[in-house]
């Protein structure tokens, strides 16, 4: 089909533009994929796409196409941790603690079901200047739970695609469907939301895609949480909220940074305090509630202490 057909349904303007179908959004990011318009289409199309406003069939089709091109290694007994790609400004990156803190839990419950932990990177993302998941896990060693996934060996299609990202930057399709791609072929997955509108569309995008997902209120709309903050899960066919303080776990930060770096991030993780080793814990305690290997949130920060 002719890339200039989706470039007319979603750039013609409020009384032109139409939705794609699931088809149509599926054909049109498998074109960009496989570089087939020019970079001057491919500008034009995410950016009035974007204006547009894309709808949750639009964003099935990209998954779609993003999952044909993706090369799968499983990990079993997992959960994907769905990072953003546009990275941190204002808090540091916890999950190289997340290793020790696992390693000691299974040690003292080994009736409790493996958990392993998948991050997936890149370079930084716009619209941000941010560092990103791959600046921390490069300097860092590879665990027997914490997985990374460099998105260059899955998905180069779309890491190629990154220049052009920045060229233009500005926040696209790709920024959403992205955050919880599943190469790893994880049972679970979680992501973060800034704007609640967002949960249900997150949880349904990735429905196929995982046993279970979790949408989280972290910080800078990522998955860490650094403050009483929320989550959502659908059961029955409801999304249901729920809300937790950090306090009645005896957990306190404090810090606040402005562009943080990654020299400031990697201080923070080789020379911890007790304060962002509980946070860290407390992140941990989540993430097995999220994956089902607890029961509830108290009785996850019990073993874990």
């Amino acid at each position: 089909m002719d890339f200039k057909i989706f470039l007319k349904a979603v750039g013609t303007g409020p009384k032109g533009n139409r939705d794609l179908t699931l088809n149509e959004s599926f054909e049109a990011i498998s074109q960009i994929l496989n570089k087939e318009p020019t970079q001057a289409q491919i500008g034009a199309f995410l950016i009035a796409w974007r204006v547009k406003l894309e709808t949750i069939e639009e964003f099935k089709g990209a998954i779609k196409a993003l999952n044909s091109f993706i090369k799968y290694k499983e990990v079993p007994d997992s959960l994907m941790l769905g990072y953003n790609f546009d990275g941190r400004d204002t808090n540091p990156y916890l999950f190289p603690l997340y290793e020790d803190i696992l390693d000691g839990f299974f040690k003292k419950n080994s009736d409790v079901r493996r958990l392993n932990l998948v991050i997936s990177g890149d370079l930084v993302q716009p619209t941000k200047n941010g560092i990103c998941t791959k600046d921390i896990f490069t300097k860092f060693d590879k665990g027997q739970y914490l997985h990374y996934f460099d998105r260059v060996e899955y998905l180069q299609e779309l890491s190629e695609l990154t220049p052009l990202r920045r060229e233009f930057g500005l926040r696209t399709a790709f920024n959403t469907v992205e955050k919880l791609l599943n190469p790893s072929l994880s049972e679970y997955g979680i992501c973060g939301a800034f704007h609640k509108p967002y949960v249900s569309k997150y949880i349904d995008m990735y429905r196929d895609d995982f046993k279970d997902i979790t949408v989280v209120r972290g910080a800078e709309g990522d998955i860490e949480v650094f403050k009483d903050s929320k989550f959502w899960q659908k059961k029955d066919d409801q999304i249901v909220e729920f809300e937790f303080c950090l306090k009645d776990y005896g957990v306190n930060y404090s810090k606040v940074f402005e562009n943080i770096t990654l020299e400031d991030n990697l201080n923070i993780l080789k020379n911890y305090d007790d304060e962002i080793l509980n946070l860290a814990k407390f992140n941990v305690a989540l993430y097995l509630l999220f994956a089902k290997r607890v029961s509830s949130l108290d009785e996850a920060w019990q073993r874990l202490n």
